[in-house]
């Protein structure tokens, strides 16, 4: 019984900094875009870049 007159603040203050935590992370825009990463690397271009900006008028 001793045990819980420790325990049970301890985890009040644990739930309290976790909601401050994902409370600062919802205003800081963390969750904003969720899908845009995953899908960047699908809009890939995959055309190779020349080295040297000439090389293209050489053809």
């Amino acid at each position: 019984m001793e045990s819980l007159y420790l325990l049970i603040p301890i985890s009040l203050l644990l739930i309290g900094l976790l909601a401050w935590i994902f409370f600062w992370s919802v205003k800081a825009g963390q969750f904003d875009d969720l899908e845009g990463p995953g899908e960047a690397i699908l809009m890939d271009d995959d055309t190779p870049q020349s080295k040297n900006r000439n090389d293209c008028n050489k053809k």
